[in-house]
């Protein structure tokens, strides 16, 4: 089965600027319903701009021609795949690297890894992988520490006060994923917040330029970006050099220095896990603690699975795989949030999909985020509900997409484990409340993130 890349592209020329920075295109023609080009150069691009994000592109194209689906973007066929039963068929039998590193690579111009073929591809996943998994067991008790300093400022706050998740959990997400990744520099709050301006910087800015040209139509843009770029990779690489003498060797880019890989190839190793750890990690806290204000039922719930499995002790690693409910509600946050609403790869060989061809060198797109709000597959789709997950075909479901299972990315582990010690620690001191009158609207980014900051209130649980 297709490996499902968890990371998405909301727009496309995002996506298929990565793909074909890498592929040559060329125009086959289909039997697939959907949209014939409208511009000859850019195919069905300014289709999407009008629909304002390529994820209600894909809702509007799949409610008109059905699950399977195509369009064009430039001289190239994307196919769009719109349902579970339609990705089960999908098979790749070539399938090796992490689409969306060789995405992130390619937005970055960086070129290892795509060049030394299949086997290096491969043998590179496979080091990063286990270095994300790795760094994650030898430094578990500092992710607790981080949480329960955020926790505790949140418990001295006095009852009703406005608190607001993006700026507290983006600040726990950085603090946590520099550490991690790249030691103890990054005990100093400047640092941190030096790498964060750097990243926002550079994050924000990835693959915009391609929609429209507008990085190339401002210097100053662009220069902004090529700065904060320069000046991380020279940070990176300056840790690296650093970690070679280090005697404990416990985090990520530790376990990058025992590998044999270049320094060069460290150094984009590094970059790909903390741009897109931080930002999966932050979003998901986000979005779980937003829903879970909305649901006293769902924290109740939560709370009692908690007092179970951990009574007043703090979490372990070994105690996560315990707590069944705690992930179901990350899973329903990441469905109901789409956390990541689209994927893709490159059908290297002919394929097919119910009765259509799939021709060679088409993209493919998985359209996760109107999956994860398919009526036939989630009963009450709009509605959050972790119970949804006590179902095995549901958690089937789920495992196809890429986001539990063998399949699931190394940085969407990482931001589970993260997002457990949060829960765990946080319901069992605090209830949440949702903020009357806000109104939430997603941001259409690599990660579905709100558009506007997002508040809740709290109370303490020894008050009530």
């Amino acid at each position: 089965m297709l490996d499902f890349a968890i990371f998405a592209v909301t727009f496309i020329v995002v996506l298929v600027g990565a793909i074909v920075y890498l592929y040559p295109s060329s125009r086959r023609s289909s039997d697939i319903p959907g949209l014939n080009p409208t511009d000859e150069k850019d195919g069905n691009l300014q289709d999407i701009v009008n629909r304002g994000s390529m994820h209600e592109f894909l809702e509007a194209l799949h409610e008109e021609f059905g699950s399977v689906a195509s369009f064009w973007f430039g001289q190239r066929l994307v196919v769009s795949l719109g349902s579970v039963n339609q990705l089960r068929q999908h098979i790749n039998p070539n399938h090796t690297t992490d689409s969306f590193q060789t995405m992130l690579k390619s937005l970055l111009s960086y070129q290892s890894g795509t060049s030394g073929g299949l086997n290096e591809a491969v043998i590179r996943k496979r080091l990063r992988d286990n270095a994300i998994n790795d760094t994650l067991k030898n430094n578990f008790s500092l992710v607790l520490q981080l949480v329960e300093e955020l926790v505790g400022k949140w418990v001295s706050f006095p009852e009703a006060q406005h608190i607001p998740l993006c700026a507290h959990l983006l600040g726990l997400s950085m603090k946590t994923i520099t550490r991690l990744a790249l030691g103890e520099r990054f005990k100093d709050d400047a640092q941190v917040i030096s790498f964060r301006k750097n990243h926002d910087a550079i994050w924000s800015e990835i693959g915009k330029g391609y929609l429209d040209g507008s990085q190339e139509k401002s210097p100053s843009r662009k220069m902004h970006y090529t700065t904060a770029l320069s000046e991380m990779e020279t940070v990176l690489l300056s840790v690296a050099r650093e970690r070679k003498a280090n005697k404990t060797q416990t985090v990520f880019v530790d376990s990058l220095l025992k590998s044999g890989l270049t320094e060069r190839q460290i150094m984009e190793d590094c970059m790909v896990f903390t741009l897109a750890g931080s930002v999966i990690t932050a979003n998901l806290c986000i979005w779980a603690l937003h829903f879970l204000s909305t649901s006293e039922e769902v924290q109740e719930k939560l709370y009692q699975e908690l007092e179970d499995v951990l009574g007043s002790d703090p979490i372990s690693l070994n105690e996560i795989p315990k707590l069944k409910y705690c992930q179901q509600v990350l899973n329903e946050t990441v469905r109901t949030a789409k956390l990541t609403p689209i994927a893709a790869r490159l059908q290297e060989l002919d394929g097919k999909v119910d009765e259509h061809v799939i021709p060679k060198e088409s993209l493919v797109i998985y359209a996760l985020g109107v999956v994860l709000q398919d009526s036939n597959t989630w009963r009450e789709a709009n509605r959050f509900d972790p119970d949804r997950f006590d179902d095995e075909s549901i958690r089937n479901c789920f495992c196809l997409l890429g986001f539990s299972g063998n399949q699931t990315c190394p940085e969407l582990r990482f931001a589970y484990t993260v997002a457990t010690v949060l829960l765990s620690t946080l319901v069992r001191k605090l209830r949440l409340h949702r903020l009357q009158g806000q109104v939430l609207e997603v941001r259409s980014e690599l990660v579905s993130a709100p558009k506007d900051e997002t508040w809740i209130t709290i109370s303490s649980r020894s008050s009530h």
